[in-house]
């Protein structure tokens, strides 16, 4: 117990002489900081005494201040040479508009071209169309595909067929059910009935040569 004890006593002694002499310096510096607070403070007082004493000379030599600011305004000779300078850029100024003048022309150059282009395109449209083969009549279609079925066909039926191998014609089967009739009248087709439903075969021999609006109410077709 004895032997633990000392080193247990000076490892204390030790701390408290370093917890003093931290305390002391501590104690100093606040009281350095003190008086730079004290003196700052001073110094501050001092200058605030001094504003207020250039203030009062200021607002008594107020007339005669005014006369340094006249005499600040001396770039008067700089104005001067300024104007100078003005004329030369109000006369650069109306040349602009003489620059702008010939792109005012380019819309009127520009009408002409616009007028000329629907020409060419009908010009082309005419030249497309007379290449473009002459199509056949819906008689022809209707008599050539009646002749190839082997068996009687309806108006219906035959409008549908049609249709699927000219989409662009729009065949109706109105327009077709007249074609038939009229190649039925000129002997180029046969009719017959099978209860309420009507079939169209292809007459044997040569057709006909079809007459004007042979198809019937749509001369489009």
């Amino acid at each position: 117990m004895p032997e633990t004890a000392g080193p247990v006593t000076e490892l204390a002694s030790q701390y408290v002489s370093q917890v003093t002499k931290d305390l002391e310096q501590n104690v100093k510096e606040q009281d350095r900081v003190t008086a730079e607070i004290a003196a700052l403070q001073e110094r501050l007082a001092a200058l605030q005494q001094d504003h207020a004493i250039l203030l009062n000379m200021q607002q008594a030599l107020g007339i005669a201040a005014s006369a340094p600011a006249a005499a600040a305004v001396v770039p008067a000779p700089r104005g001067k040479s300024g104007g100078t300078r003005r004329p030369d850029t109000k006369k650069s100024g109306p040349k602009k508009p003489a620059a702008k003048k010939p792109a005012a022309k380019k819309p009127a150059a520009r009408k002409p071209a616009a007028k000329k282009a629907p020409a060419e395109s009908a010009q082309a449209a005419q030249s497309t169309q007379a290449a473009q083969p002459a199509q056949p009549t819906l008689v022809e279609l209707v008599r050539r595909y009646l002749t190839e079925q082997n068996e009687p066909r309806s108006a219906a039926e035959v409008a549908e067929a049609l249709g699927r191998a000219y989409p662009e014609r729009a065949v109706q089967t109105k327009v077709v059910r007249t074609t038939l009739e009229n190649l039925v009248a000129r002997n180029g087709a046969h009719r017959s009935k099978q209860g309420s439903s009507v079939f169209y075969t292809v007459a044997d021999g040569p057709a006909p040569e079809p007459a004007e609006n042979a198809e019937g109410a749509d001369p489009a077709q």
